[in-house]
């Protein structure tokens, strides 16, 4: 299966009788799922099935989910809003004992108040209200379908970049191995010249003593493990790419381990090309890991 990023986004449209919706699907990179979801007043019960959904379609990202509702021009209604109504007339012989000479206010002068004239919306029964959030709900699968296609286009790009940092890690470390097989020899004929030199200055130095030293030496510069380590993580980021669904965390886990063994690598070199190498092999990890971070 292939790899999907993290980053995408979608949006869909759709319309039944007087209303009209646009859904916005956006997603980024996070640690684990957070759905953020912004739903207008009285869809509120599409929240769930929106979330199960989600849950099942995305593994990981930052997922902000958007429904946006319109009603057609036209369909609006109005009401008088009594209550209003009633308070400024049950003022009015108050007002009128204050300014006597005031004229009558008219039924125009009334209604053209703030508040006394409300628009509502037609107000929908039980069946049309479960008909309009099902055709909501079908165009939201629709803009879930192209979040994940766009994800996994996404993926598929950095999943050609993270092979090509995986063949350079591995030729790097074909040349490790290549200096690391020489460094015994390299160390040894150092050793035998130090050794030399403090013979001529401490003549009661013992030799078996020396040869202990040298075998301790010997052993601390020895990379036989650390480049077994990472030949068994290149396996395993190799055989995660080719699993390709949810690797983004354990893909970052062995980027972790593989910056281990590379400093390992670097701090017992004896010798200026293997240190050149480990330095490279450092940065392609971590081009290796800026990658990862993106994916799912």
């Amino acid at each position: 299966m292939s790899i999907s990023s993290m980053t995408g986004f979608a949006r869909a449209e759709g319309r039944k009788d007087s209303c009209s919706w646009t859904w916005e699907l956006k997603s980024v990179n996070a640690k684990g799922l957070d759905l953020r979801l912004r739903l207008p007043s009285g869809f509120e019960g599409l929240e769930k099935p929106v979330r199960d959904q989600s849950a099942k379609r995305l593994k990981r990202g930052n997922v902000s989910v958007g429904l946006t509702l319109r009603r057609q021009e036209g369909y609006a209604g109005v009401r008088v809003n009594h209550a209003v109504l009633n308070e400024l007339l049950s003022v009015l012989p108050e007002l009128r004992k204050q300014v006597p000479d005031a004229a009558m206010p008219s039924l125009d002068g009334l209604l053209a108040l703030r508040g006394v004239v409300e628009s509502v919306d037609d107000d929908l029964g039980d069946e049309e209200k479960t008909a309009l959030e099902s055709a909501v709900l079908k165009d939201f699968t629709a803009a879930l379908d192209a979040l994940v296609l766009m994800r996994g286009e996404e993926g598929a790009r950095f999943g050609e970049t993270l092979n090509a940092r995986l063949d350079d890690i591995a030729g790097l470390c074909q040349q490790a191995e290549t200096l690391a097989a020489l460094q015994p020899d390299a160390l040894r004929a150092r050793l035998k010249a130090q050794v030399q030199a403090l013979l001529e200055d401490v003549p009661a130095l013992s030799e078996e003593r020396l040869a202990q030293e040298a075998a301790v030496l010997m052993t601390k510069a020895d990379l036989r493990e650390e480049l077994d380590r990472l030949q068994a993580h290149h396996e395993a980021a190799c055989d995660l790419m080719a699993a390709g669904v949810g690797i983004g965390r354990k893909l970052d886990f062995l980027c972790q381990e593989f910056n281990r063994e590379a400093n390992t690598l670097c701090s017992k070199s004896q010798n200026i090309e293997l240190t050149r190498i480990g330095l490279d092999l450092k940065a392609a990890i971590e081009q290796l890991r800026e990658q990862v971070q993106n994916i799912e």
